[in-house]
């Protein structure tokens, strides 16, 4: 299981994560859920060992194995190196931990990527798909996917979740965030809400049907009765 236990994260003064815990277990999608600034990004960065300087623990199993050793991360916004083809960047991604490169066409008739060409030239949602064949050709027990969905159209985003099912049933663990609470929901089996970088609440599927309201109150609690006065 990859827990994190009363995380805390703080620049100068400012506290980003005010004792954070949550589980992702084997064969489950965990959501995690926050406004722009809740904390989502940094919890995932200090995950995957990307933000040193927090307190608290995380790690994989009893003895707590760093998260990055059996942990593929999807960024929100993947970085590529210039003049390095879509193929060069899977390559380098499973060179750098080891791994033999496996045959990447089975993979991309799904995919359908310019792999000969460069990655920077890629559009957005390319450039997601890229960054998801490289964790995915890598069969990691633990995933973590920070927005998988921002960028893909309408074809890829049905795709993704086609595939986040199938991996959860096959029993990865998958940390996954989202802006779009329906499709995060479609997929989810848990989620955390995080409100101003502490956990507002953990939430069970059969418990999503309140999620939505929830959130706007609490995000925008202030303005609803002035949203009743003028509408």
């Amino acid at each position: 299981m990859l827990e994190v236990n009363d995380l805390h994260k703080a620049y100068g003064r400012h506290e980003v994560l005010r004792g954070v815990s949550l589980a992702v277990r084997p064969g489950t999608i965990h959501g995690l859920v926050g406004a722009n600034g809740a904390g989502k990004t940094t919890l995932l960065n200090c995950l995957y060992g990307l933000e040193s300087g927090f307190t608290g623990t995380v790690g994989v199993g009893g003895d707590l194995r760093p998260v990055r050793e059996v942990t593929g991360l999807v960024p929100y916004e993947p970085y590529f190196y210039p003049r390095l083809t879509g193929r060069e960047y899977v390559e380098f991604c499973l060179q750098a931990r080891g791994r033999a490169v496996p045959d990447l066409r089975p993979w991309n008739q799904l995919l359908e990527l310019p792999l000969d060409q460069y990655a920077t030239d890629y559009s957005a949602g390319m450039k997601k798909k890229l960054a998801l064949l490289a964790v995915l050709v890598q069969q990691f027990p633990y995933l973590i996917l920070d927005e998988p969905f921002n960028g893909l159209d309408l074809e890829a985003n049905l795709l993704l979740k086609a595939m986040l099912k199938r991996l959860h049933d096959q029993g990865t663990g998958i940390l996954l965030t989202s802006h779009i609470l329906g499709t995060l929901t479609e997929v989810a089996d848990e989620a955390t809400v995080l409100v101003a970088g502490r956990v507002q609440r953990h939430y069970q599927a059969a418990e999503f049907g309140t999620l939505e309201a929830d959130l706007l109150a609490a995000l925008h609690g202030e303005k609803l009765s002035q949203l009743d006065a003028l509408l």
